[in-house]
């Protein structure tokens, strides 16, 4: 039995808080409404994020931070990667120093272009090797309701990377290690700009065949950012890269795929973030970071950038279609 800390009730870390209980472990969730917090001790369930579902009755829900921190085996960043450093600037004190930090967070720092794993080591002063990133194919709702699902555990430290994969393992939760911190990183924060992509287009109107050529054309710039960095280029085919890329991509449950089609609907931002209880697409804000981040290094990621415009400069979806398309001709594997 591993004793885990959740930082963030969203639907993904009430849902990850879930997994680690059904696993066997005691979890602590911090909520950061208090109201939250209540209704996850009384009801067992989290309505907001996730319905009815039922939560296990050996989570436990507080709205103190320091209550869910101090003591964790293993404490999971389960909140968005732009209030990430914030977050730990205040909790920094209270983190053991055997504490195994587990990122979920999904994107690219917008000052410092920092990946998770490098602001959670910057801010903390923790090891790379005790700093963890969990992602893959990982709906929260189907995973809540029990379906059967993989994910990646990627971790500097194989020793650690399977001390979180042992912690998490249920019979419908498979995680699988990977040494590749970078790789699986990278794919995270870019899929969610490929998915409003995705999304404009099917809000457009447009078929399979347009958004199986985003997903896959979508894919072929994450890896090349991704190699820039360092990754190792077997990530991108797998769990963390493709895996990821196709669920978030493909799913009304999205909610960056459900941002891009409200978009290509011709909603603007504020009418997008209004019809998704007042909250913006991590890949709206990632879009910036990534294509900033692919421009400093040379690398050209044009679905990107054509998002970043849509996003950023006011780039009508229908004149980014046809930019996209207009682009030159040249090799698949230029």
């Amino acid at each position: 039995m591993v004793h885990i800390g959740v930082m963030g009730a969203g639907s993904w870390g009430t849902t990850l808080a879930k997994v680690f209980a059904d696993a066997g472990n005691t979890v602590t969730l911090w909520a950061r409404r208090a109201e939250v917090a209540e209704e996850i001790n009384r009801e067992h369930r989290n309505s907001k994020y996730l319905g009815d579902i039922p939560l296990p009755t050996a989570l436990v829900a507080t709205h103190e931070p320091h209550e869910a921190i101090q003591g964790a085996d293993i404490l999971v960043l389960a909140v968005p990667s732009q209030t990430l450093r914030k977050n730990l600037e205040q909790w920094a004190e209270h983190i053991g120093p055997r504490t195994i930090l587990l990122s979920l967070a999904k994107g690219v720092e917008a000052k410092t272009f920092e990946r998770m794993s490098q602001v959670i080591a910057e801010v903390t002063g923790t090891a790379q090797e005790r700093i963890a990133v969990l992602s893959g194919p990982n709906l929260a709702k189907e995973i809540a309701q029990e379906q059967p699902a993989a994910t990646v555990i990627a971790c500097e430290d194989e020793a650690n990377a399977k001390y979180v994969q042992q912690a998490v393992a249920t019979s419908y939760f498979r995680p699988y290690t990977n040494s590749d911190v970078v790789g699986c990183e990278i794919g995270g924060a870019c899929k969610n700009v490929i998915a409003l992509a995705c999304g404009m287009a099917a809000g457009k109107g447009l078929g399979e065949n347009t958004l199986a050529s985003v997903i896959t054309r979508g894919l072929a710039e994450i890896a090349r950012l991704g190699e820039a960095l360092g990754a190792d280029p077997r990530t991108f085919s797998g769990l963390a890269g493709l895996g990821d890329l196709v669920a978030t991509c493909s799913s009304p449950l999205s909610r960056n795929r459900s941002f891009g089609a409200r978009l290509g609907e011709g909603s603007s931002l504020e009418q997008a973030r209004a019809a998704s209880n007042g909250q913006v697409a991590e890949g709206v804000i990632s879009s910036q970071s990534v294509f900033s981040l692919a421009t400093s290094l040379g690398v050209e990621m044009p679905i990107t950038q054509a998002v970043y415009g849509v996003c950023h400069l006011g780039l009508d979806v229908g004149d980014m279609v046809q930019a996209l398309m207009g682009r030159s001709k040249k090799s698949e594997h230029a």
